[in-house]
C-alpha cells in the first residue's frame, strides 16, 4: 500500500483494528461457527445460549443470554444458609484445604475424567 506521496503505509494489524463486521458460512444443516472476535465481543464460551433479536428495520441482533439461577435441589439454598450462619458464627473452624489431602485425593480419582454435561445412563440413574 503506498500514500498519494508514494511513501508505504503500514496495514494495520488485527490486533489493531476492531472490525465491525465478520462473515461465517453455513452448512447444510444451517449450521454456523460464531466467529472468534463475536465470541470476544459476547464474552461467549462453550455451551453458552445465544439469543436473536429481530429489528423492525430487518435487523437480527446476535446477544449472549445471560444464564439464570437454576433452582433444581430444593435443599441447596437451606444447605448455602447453613453454611453461611456457621462462618459468620465461627470463623476460625474454616481451614485450608491441605496439600495431603489434594494428593490423596487426587490418589483416590486417579485419571479419572467426569464431563459433568454429558447426560446419565439409564444405568447410572437406577444406582444411585
Amino acid at each position: 500500500m503506498e500514500e498519494e506521496s508514494g511513501q508505504p503505509v503500514s496495514a494495520p494489524s488485527s490486533i489493531d483494528r476492531s472490525p465491525d463486521q465478520v462473515e461465517s458460512s453455513l452448512t447444510d444443516r444451517y449450521q454456523t461457527t460464531v466467529p472468534q472476535p463475536v465470541r470476544q465481543a459476547l464474552g461467549l464460551r462453550k455451551r453458552d445460549r445465544i439469543r436473536y433479536a429481530f429489528r423492525t428495520n430487518g435487523e437480527v441482533v446476535l446477544q449472549r443470554v445471560s444464564p439464570e439461577p437454576v433452582d433444581d435441589d430444593p435443599a441447596l439454598a437451606p444447605f448455602l444458609a447453613l453454611l453461611e450462619q456457621d462462618i459468620a458464627r465461627a470463623p476460625a473452624r474454616l481451614q485450608p484445604i491441605t496439600s495431603d489431602l489434594v494428593q490423596r485425593l487426587q490418589t483416590l480419582v486417579g485419571d479419572l475424567e467426569v464431563d459433568l454435561e454429558t447426560p446419565l445412563t439409564d444405568e447410572d440413574e437406577s444406582s444411585s
